[in-house]
Formats: C-alpha cells, sequence, structure tokens
C-alpha cells in the first residue's frame, strides 16, 4: 500500500480547490451573460396577448386590495408588470371603451357613445322610468374608415386571433371584418346568451361538453391557438364575457365564498341609497366571486401556455377591463369602495382599471407609474413596441407608453375626455367629463352643472369644489365643450312629455321595495342551503 507524502497531498487539494473556483467564476460569467442576453433582447416583431375582462371592478383583485375575491395568477402577472396605477377606461359601459381600444380614438370621436343595442331618442320611454331626457343616438357599429388595431398588425406580418365579447356591431362588423383571422366566440351579443355553461348559443363558437366552462374554453382555444403560431408573430385578443352579467359559477366554488364570507362576518346590509339605485357597499356575493376566480383560473392557463411553448420571453401582455365594477344596476355583483360608484356612473368607479403591461426584455418586477392613461393608448402603444410606424391620424387620442415603460421618460400633460349622453342600466347621469391634471370636471346635462373634484387631495370623489374653483371650473368646461365641439359630439334632449310625479313615485319605489328585495337576495345566496336550480346554471349536466 502507497504513502502519500503530506506535500503531494495538498498540492492536489490546492488544484481541486482552484479548479473549482475557475469553474464557478466561468460558470458565474456564462450566467451573467446568459441573463444579460434575455435582457438585451428585444425581439424586432414581439407577440402580443391582450387579455380584456367584462365589467371587472379596480378593486375586485388580490394584487389591488380586495380580501375576499382570489385572484392568484392575475396578482402574479401583476407582480411582473408596468403597473399604471391611474389606468381608465374610455367609457362607462362596454361597446364604446372596446372601440377606443381598437381604434385608438375618444368615444366622441368614434361616435359609439353607448353600449350597442342600448334604445336612444323616444325610444328610451319604453323604460319607463321617467327621466328627464332622451338619450343621444350613437354609431351602432364599428365604422369601416378606421384601421383598427388588427389590421395594421396583419398588414405588417402579424397572424390575428380574437375569442370571446365583440359587442362593437352585427353580421357585416364581427372580428372577422375588421382584420381578425380567426374569431371564435366573438359577435354581436354583450353577454353570454347561453350562460357560462356550454350549451353556449353562441354562433361563432361550436359547444362544447354539456357543462363545460365558457371562461376556460375561451381561454384554452386562445392557448391552442399561440401554442401553433411559433413561426409567426401573434396578436392574440382574449375578451373574456365574464365577469359581465348574467353571473353563474359552480356550487363548489360558490360554497368556497360562502364559507369565506361567514369566516369574515356578514354584514347586516349591503347597500345604500345612490341617487337613482340602490348600490352594492360590500364584497361578499359568492356566486360573483366564483366568477371572478374563473377568471383568474382563465389568465393562469393562457400564462401558463405561454411558458410551455417558450413564448413567455417574447410576448407582451397586456390586461385591463372595459369598465368599473357592477355595483349598483344589472347583477349588482361588486363594491368598487373606496372609489365612488361603478359601471355605468359618473365617477371613478365608473373608469378606473387595473391596467397593466408586462414586457419580458425590460421587466421582471413590478413597477408602477401614475401618469394617467386610457384605452385609446393601447394602440399606439403596441404599434411602437412591435416597431411598427405609428399612425397619428388614426389613434388620434391614444399616445404610446413606450417611453414612460422604457425610459421612465416624463410625458407631456394632456386632457383626457368621457362623453356619455345617455340614461344607462346602472344609475349614472348623462354627463361629459374632462380630466387635466389633479382636476377632474363632470358637466350635466340634466341642468347643465358642473362638479369639480382634485383627485390629488380626494380621489374618491367626496367633495365637490366648484364653487371654491369658478375660475377653474369655468375654463375646463369651455375646454371641454369646445372639444366636444370639435369632434361632433351628439347630446341628449329634453323630453317634452317628462312627467315629474311618475318620476317621484319611480324613486321612491327604487328606495323601498328594490332596496328590501336586493338585501333579501343578498342573504338568500349567502345561506348554506342556497341553490339557484337544479344543475346550478348548467355547471353539472350529465347526459342522460
Amino acid at each position: 500500500m502507497h504513502e502519500h507524502h503530506p506535500n503531494i497531498l495538498f498540492l492536489n487539494n490546492h488544484l481541486k480547490l482552484l479548479l473549482l473556483l475557475v469553474f464557478f467564476a466561468i460558470s458565474c460569467k456564462q450566467t451573467e451573460l446568459t441573463k444579460k442576453e434575455i435582457v438585451l433582447k428585444k425581439p424586432e416583431k414581439p407577440n402580443i396577448l391582450f387579455i380584456l375582462v367584462d365589467d371587472l371592478g379596480i378593486n375586485d383583485l388580490g394584487y389591488t386590495g380586495s380580501n375576499y375575491y382570489e385572484t392568484p395568477n392575475i396578482d402574479s402577472l401583476a407582480s411582473k408588470s408596468f403597473s399604471f396605477t391611474q389606468g381608465y377606461a374610455t367609457s362607462r359601459v362596454c361597446s364604446p371603451s372596446r372601440a377606443s381600444i381598437i381604434t385608438g380614438k375618444f368615444t366622441a370621436r368614434h361616435g359609439i357613445t353607448d353600449w350597442i343595442g342600448a334604445k336612444t331618442g323616444t325610444n328610451w320611454r319604453s323604460h319607463n322610468k321617467h327621466d328627464k331626457l332622451l338619450p343621444a343616438d350613437y354609431v351602432e357599429k364599428l365604422p369601416k374608415d378606421d384601421i383598427t388595431l388588427a389590421e395594421i398588425l396583419k398588414a405588417n406580418g402579424y397572424q390575428t386571433f380574437f375569442a370571446g365579447k365583440w359587442h362593437l356591431g352585427d353580421v357585416g362588423s364581427h372580428p372577422e371584418d375588421h382584420g381578425f383571422d380567426i374569431n371564435i366566440g366573438g359577435f354581436e351579443s354583450g353577454s353570454p346568451r347561453g350562460g357560462y355553461f356550454s350549451p353556449y348559443k353562441n354562433p361563432k363558437m361550436k359547444d362544447g361538453s354539456n357543462g363545460e366552462n365558457l371562461t376556460i374554453r375561451l381561454a384554452n382555444e386562445t392557448s391552442k391557438f399561440m401554442q401553433k403560431s411559433k413561426e409567426q408573430p401573434f396578436f392574440a385578443f382574449l375578451s373574456f364575457y365574464a365577469v359581465h352579467g348574467p353571473i353563474e359559477t359552480s356550487q363548489e366554488k360558490w360554497e368556497k365564498y360562502q364559507n369565506k364570507a361567514e369566516k369574515l362576518g356578514i354584514k347586516k346590509t349591503g347597500f345604500v341609497m345612490e341617487k337613482k339605485l340602490p348600490i352594492r357597499q360590500e364584497q361578499d356575493n359568492p356566486i360573483y366571486a366564483g366568477l371572478v376566480e374563473s377568471t383568474d383560473d382563465a389568465v393562469g392557463i393562457v400564462m401558463n401556455a405561454l411558458k410551455k411553448a417558450g413564448l413567455d420571453n417574447n410576448t407582451i401582455v397586456i390586461f385591463t377591463s372595459d369598465n368599473g365594477g357592477v355595483s349598483s344596476g344589472d347583477s349588482f355583483s361588486t363594491s368598487n369602495l373606496p372609489f365612488k360608484g361603478g359601471k355605468g356612473y359618473q365617477y371613478e368607479g365608473s373608469v378606473r382599471e387595473p391596467y397593466l403591461i408586462t414586457i419580458p426584455w425590460l421587466s421582471s418586477s413590478k413597477k408602477e407609474i401614475s401618469y394617467p392613461v386610457t384605452g385609446a393608448d393601447f394602440y399606439p402603444t403596441i404599434l411602437d413596441f412591435a416597431n411598427i410606424k405609428l399612425l397619428p391620424n388614426q389613434h388620434q387620442d391614444g399616445v404610446s407608453l413606450r417611453p414612460l415603460i422604457e425610459n421612465n421618460a416624463t410625458l407631456s400633460e394632456r386632457s383626457l375626455f368621457w362623453h356619455y349622453p345617455h340614461y344607462g342600466n346602472q344609475g349614472g347621469d348623462p354627463s361629459s367629463i374632462i380630466r387635466k391634471g389633479k382636476w377632474k370636471l363632470i358637466h350635466y346635462y340634466e341642468d347643465n352643472s358642473n362638479e369639480l373634484y382634485n383627485l390629488d387631495k380626494d380621489p374618491f370623489e367626496q367633495k365637490n369644489v366648484a364653487a371654491e374653483f369658478p375660475r377653474i371650473s369655468e375654463n375646463l368646461n369651455t375646454q371641454l365643450q369646445n372639444w366636444l365641439t370639435s369632434v361632433n359630439a351628439k347630446y341628449p334632449e329634453v323630453d317634452p312629455e317628462f312627467d315629474a310625479e311618475k318620476r317621484k313615485k319611480y324613486d321612491e319605489n327604487m328606495r323601498t321595495v328594490r332596496l328590501k328585495n336586493l338585501e333579501k337576495e343578498r342573504i338568500k345566496m349567502l345561506q348554506p342551503n342556497f341553490s339557484p336550480n337544479k344543475n346550478w346554471w348548467g355547471s353539472n349536466i350529465t347526459v342522460d
């Protein structure tokens, strides 16, 4: 048996250590280079995944503060995104907002100022709400003269895909008529005609197996498209019908959130009376919570599909909503507090939205940007990141956010405009709005009055300061009226048949009967034995 000399042993160990250090240094250097390459790699034509949720409120997500709804996948997306904390939809209802995303124009300019199908003029009287004004007419389909976002991307080599809610026109004005190569589920309807479980009653989508979930189906269809599109850049627009009414969920998800509401403590009352309708004050609707979670599940599906296909490092992901959460009218689903109002209203709760843009080669951690932005800004921002020449004559009301995202640049202050010369289903008033800097002015058409809010000091619009700052109010109103004139905006008209006594009775019924019934319904759906029907809206249909 050979004996090793102590010096030789020392030398061998020293060489081993030295080799290990060299290997470690080389590995670190390679890791550094790999990371650097990923950070610096800017694809010439990045893929774009646009996720639009319908009627999702600003506080309906975990990362925005909800302690009731659970949205781990969206929260994870937010942690990797540039988050615009003053992100706005361009309208308080769906069709106008969607048209702004796809045209880059504010609603009064493109002319779709109400949800398509809403009654106007003397037809409004059929609702028997006895309002003072007759709502203005509006454009009822996406104008052909506009170059849509899908059309310009398609012209520059992108495959274009649409799945879900369209609501921008009837036959002849569907997604495939406006630049989308593939359309699954998009037609004139603004809500899921067959509900959230197959059969769907959707002429643009085959039914799945009985009880299949619509939201998950749309995510799966989008995932399949993206996974097949490795040879050509794509623009995938996933436009959920969720969380629009009629709100539905499975028994399992309802039970989870019914139990959670009990643990958090069920409040005795959940509504208060707004000017015209009761408005929800509590996030404790277990049906809506289940629908929100299904939407989050679907977001997880498409994000996992991107990663599995190796597309996550060269795909821009955008996530937003088309208007605020429904706190009044429709399904009375959620609360947007502390923001005032909700879908259909003229307040921040109607248009403040989650507004996330993920640029994987630029951001690995959440970065908040406070510059006020709107749905009209997506069009030029996407073109800019896709290295496509901007079309300022088309996206007239949007600006590219690339300088803010990429260079932390400062963009100049601008005026933002909203125009809604209609009554909605949710209790809001016909009005127009201008926001400039910290100031927000609301002009009402029933009495031509103005409200002024300082959003820096009063983000939840609790104090109208128009009387304190008459010059600011006057200047903003003048700018608003001049802009509306410049885009040929339409206005409501006084109803000569308005009956004040009938309106008074209508209001009294809302304050008493409707409010009382809503509280009963709220408590009923929180009871352990609650069941909407025998098969939970079709989620557990079985074939005989």
